[in-house]
């Protein structure tokens, strides 16, 4: 069958403009049916889970009322602070939830020694880093979680983050050359990647092969400048407007979207944008992003 980017490509918003799973006093009074129905009233398909998502049988629910589908959802893994036993014991129930929600994609970061969290940490220079050891420790545990996601229909996308052992193009570089083809996928993040590295075209062209997961978020540099200024930690960075939606933003996801759509991607695009919802009203954003979406990516591409 022909390619179709109007059916093969399918667009949701993340919960984490609506409530953030790090900061749970950020949008605290935003519940589940307001999320998803903004979300379906701003056009999205889906979305990811987040973390006060209830199980699945409410789930699939409130998701059903309003037509809506689960794209994925994140995993902190351990591999090496836990070992490969223990941590696929954890993924494998992970999986168990994603097949309850009819999720197709496990969003996977190794957490060990992650600066995301850290009250202190300046996010622009104080990322960790692995040994040799605890990096073939990673790939062999990714392979293993590969083989439980098959079981399940779901595919692994390793998610590239900023404060991560796993944040730059040359650390993902060595995460896809170590790892099985078959078993582990990337998820591709414009922001992560731009914010590392300045420059967001260069991974999606050398690895498009193994993208099964995409990650629209936008970034307004004159914020990003002033955070890497002030040294500022993840969370500040963002309280301080780095991130936001497609289309508001300085990033042009025009190059983005032709690479995939050249390269027939099929899957699932998340517009994900880290953000206070006092400050960004996350129906709005949606909306902005949405229009983005409709009329400078899709138009080029209507009969």
């Amino acid at each position: 069958m022909a390619y179709d980017v109007n059916k093969d490509i399918k667009w949701g918003i993340a919960p984490i403009g609506w409530r953030n799973d790090d900061i749970p006093s950020i949008g605290k009074d935003n519940n589940l049916q307001q999320l998803l129905s903004d979300a379906a009233l701003a056009g999205f398909q889906g979305t990811e889970v987040g973390g006060f998502f209830p199980g699945p049988k409410q789930l699939n629910y409130e998701l059903g009322l309003r037509n809506l589908q689960i794209a994925g959802q994140w995993f902190s893994s351990f591999i090496i602070r836990d070992g490969i036993s223990k941590a696929c014991e954890a993924f494998e129930k992970h999986c168990q939830y994603l097949s309850a929600v009819h999720a197709p994609i496990a969003v996977v970061s190794e957490q060990t020694y992650t600066i995301q969290r850290s009250d202190s940490a300046d996010i622009f220079t104080d990322k960790p880093h692995f040994t040799d050891e605890e990096w073939d420790k990673v790939c062999e545990g990714l392979n293993k979680y590969g083989e439980i996601a098959h079981k399940y229909g779901i595919k692994v996308a390793y998610h590239h983050h900023m404060g991560t052992g796993i944040q730059t193009k040359a650390e993902t570089d060595r995460l896809m050359e170590h790892t099985d083809p078959k078993l582990v996928g990337l998820l591709y993040d414009t922001g992560h990647i731009y914010v590392s590295d300045g420059d967001y075209m260069s991974l999606l062209k050398d690895h498009i092969d193994r993208v099964v997961h995409v990650h629209f978020k936008d970034v307004r540099k004159k914020q990003e400048d002033d955070s890497r200024k002030r040294g500022l930690t993840f969370q500040q960075a963002f309280l301080n407007g780095m991130f936001t939606v497609p289309g508001d933003g300085d990033l042009d996801f025009k190059p983005v979207m032709k690479e995939l759509v050249d390269h027939d991607y099929k899957g699932w695009v998340i517009v994900e944008a880290e953000q206070d919802p006092d400050k960004a009203n996350p129906l709005e954003m949606a909306q902005i992003a949405h229009k983005y979406i409709k009329n400078e990516l899709l138009a080029p591409y209507q009969q």
